[in-house]
């Protein structure tokens, strides 16, 4: 590891990144692999607002040129006058295991927070995700429970965990 890590707007040459890793099941990663679907939906979001609209987003988590992971958001309305941000990150293999992935959601709930007003911002990951939770709470993300049965994948239902970050938290 040379360069220091980066969030950057996706390129259109970032478009076969980003299939890999929502879309092929060896890029994915177990926790990731929900099958194939919208196989256009990168290339249309990209085509309409670069990726990066006032209800969510994705990034390219970068180091030296090479494209190592994206991260994601999307407002979740929680009440009629309040929203948060629910997030998400999605690294290359070889980018695993190396702390990227905590720096890549570092990175990103800071600039989150520079350049919105979201005073909240969610995870979720599924239960035996443990690599993700660790690289959460390195982050300062408060883990707030079990979320039973949430999430489908594989032919079965999942537990998932929630984790918050607040704007007012120690970062």
């Amino acid at each position: 590891m040379s360069g220091q890590l980066e969030l950057l707007p996706v390129l259109d040459s970032d478009m076969g990144t980003l299939e890999a890793l929502t879309q092929d099941p060896e890029t994915t990663g177990e926790f990731q692999w929900f099958g194939w679907h919208d196989l256009r939906r990168w290339r249309r979001g990209w085509t309409e607002n670069g990726l990066i609209g006032p209800d969510g987003g994705t990034l390219m988590v970068v180091r030296d040129d090479q494209r190592l992971g994206l991260v994601n958001w999307r407002r979740r309305q929680i009440t009629p006058a309040a929203s948060c941000w629910e997030i998400g990150v999605i690294m290359r293999p070889g980018a695993r295991g190396r702390g990227d992935g905590t720096q890549a959601h570092r990175l990103h709930a800071r600039y989150l927070f520079a350049h919105t007003t979201a005073h909240r911002i969610e995870a979720g990951t599924e239960v035996g995700n443990i690599a993700e939770q660790r690289a959460l709470e390195k982050v300062g993300f408060t883990r707030e429970g079990v979320m039973r049965q949430t999430g489908w994948r594989a032919g079965a239902w999942r537990d998932g965990v929630l984790y918050s970050l607040l704007r007012t938290d120690p970062h």
